[in-house]
């Protein structure tokens, strides 16, 4: 008895109109999407279309809170004159000095602390205890310890930066996979080969967040900082301000504050990308 080999149904290929309106959809689909930028800016610009609709229509108060549009016209102002350009001067040079100071203050601490049992003992403990001190109430205890001009503004900068880069490099360090470390040695590689080839690597990603945090906490205590007698910078321009009720003034050394602060988380994830190439990351879901 022959067997009667088994067909299979021909595949019907879909006429040309058919596949053109497919690729037409798929087109149509791909045009609409809205880009991650535009997502991203949605909600600030929000947030300045609905305080300009509020001033407008007198819901806000001009005593309360200047509109975005005297904001606007104080700071062209104030650029014409050189006062904002030469506060946004001083300001920079006290948050990237205290940030230079705390930083190597941090990175050092970390450092012995994560690579030594014996800086452990000795310094994580008292750093976790200094952590529970609020910097800002500090202030007064620096001007007795160093007066009214430049350096307890730079100190408040440098000790509210010390604390987030110490505990993520720290935590970074000793969050290194152990079979690493391992295979490493099995491998032939010494103390300093493995310290450079294998933990600090692994401790980047913790280090570089730390970074981050770092920054806006700079920023945040230079606004207390500049509060200490200060003469130039943003701060000074905020205290002038609120003597004479000028909000929008004010409003204008915040937003100032916010987008160097932007500026820098900015820079950090564009120094993120380049350093972590070999790592892959989550970046959610569309």
């Amino acid at each position: 008895m022959t067997t009667k080999p088994l067909e299979l149904p021909a595949l019907e290929t879909p006429p040309p109109s058919t596949r053109v309106t497919l690729r037409g959809a798929a087109r149509t689909g791909h045009r609409f999407t809205i880009p991650r930028s535009v997502r991203r800016a949605a909600g600030p610009v929000g947030l300045v279309l609905l305080w300009f609709v509020t001033s407008a229509t007198g819901v806000l108060p001009e005593s309360v809170l200047a509109s975005p549009v005297d904001v606007i016209k104080q700071a062209v102002e104030l650029t014409r004159n050189g006062e904002l350009p030469d506060a946004i001067a001083a300001s920079g040079r006290r948050a990237a000095t205290g940030f230079l100071i705390g930083g190597t203050i941090a990175l050092g601490l970390s450092l012995l602390a994560g690579l030594f049992r014996l800086g452990e003992d000795v310094i994580d403990s008292s750093m976790g205890m200094f952590r529970a001190i609020p910097w800002v109430g500090l202030i007064p205890l620096f001007i007795v310890w160093f007066g009214i001009e430049e350096t307890p503004k730079i100190a408040l900068v440098a000790l509210g930066v010390t604390y987030p880069l110490y505990f993520n490099i720290y935590g970074g360090i000793r969050s290194t996979d152990a079979q690493l470390v391992e295979a490493a040695r099995m491998m032939g590689l010494g103390r300093l080969g493995l310290i450079t080839y294998v933990i600090l690597p692994s401790a980047l990603p913790g280090a570089l967040v730390g970074l981050r945090y770092a920054l806006s906490t700079a920023w945040l205590a230079l606004v207390f900082a500049e509060q200490i007698n200060a003469d130039a910078g943003l701060g000074y321009l905020m205290s002038n301000a609120q003597q004479y009720f000028r909000t929008d003034v004010i409003v204008l050394c915040l937003v100032v504050y916010a987008l160097l602060g932007l500026a820098c988380d900015f820079a950090v994830r564009i120094l993120s990308r380049r350093l972590l190439t070999w790592r892959a990351n989550f970046e959610g879901g569309a």
